[in-house]
């Protein structure tokens, strides 16, 4: 695969619509043509203590934000055409559907692919299958995990090994 946008969201409580950051990074040609990160203001804007815990962001990082339609609007036209790729595409495909709902946004049709159950398939050797551990049996060196647009990296070097 060497056309794509790797992308990664993270959440401000346990409501999937919830995102509070988004990273994505765009891959033309095998290689990375852009990256876009941005924090999101949630609706309402509220922080679980754990949420906050693992992406290190809370009410004061979203305060003046701006809501998700925004950001989105901002990102579509990078994206438009190509498939996404998310190392739990479950998790994040499931996140995009449910926030672009949730603002009664049209979903444009994606296709995810989802680097963590390639790496269970072409990796089964690897102690687990978190994006730390397949990043680095991939040759890249995730060293900000949690932060959105440093696991949407890790996601893109691992797809280009592995889609």
């Amino acid at each position: 695969m060497t056309d794509f946008a790797a992308i990664d969201f993270e959440l401000a409580n346990g409501v999937r619509t919830s995102v509070c950051s988004m990273g994505v990074v765009v891959v033309r040609g095998g290689e990375v043509v852009e990256r876009f990160y941005s924090l999101v203001k949630p609706v309402p804007n509220f922080y679980h203590w754990g949420c906050s815990k693992v992406n290190k962001l809370n009410r004061r990082s979203t305060d003046s934000a701006e809501t998700f339609p925004k950001v989105w609007s901002r990102i579509a036209p990078r994206i438009e055409g190509l498939p996404l790729v998310a190392h739990n595409a479950v998790f994040d495909g499931g996140t995009l559907r449910a926030v672009m709902k949730a603002y009664n946004m049209k979903w444009p049709g994606y296709e995810f692919q989802c680097t963590c159950k390639a790496s269970q398939r072409l990796l089964p050797e690897l102690p687990d299958h978190r994006l730390p551990t397949v990043s680095a049996a991939c040759g890249f060196v995730l060293e900000r995990h949690h932060h959105a647009l440093a696991d949407a990296e890790a996601c893109a070097a691992i797809a280009l090994k592995l889609l």
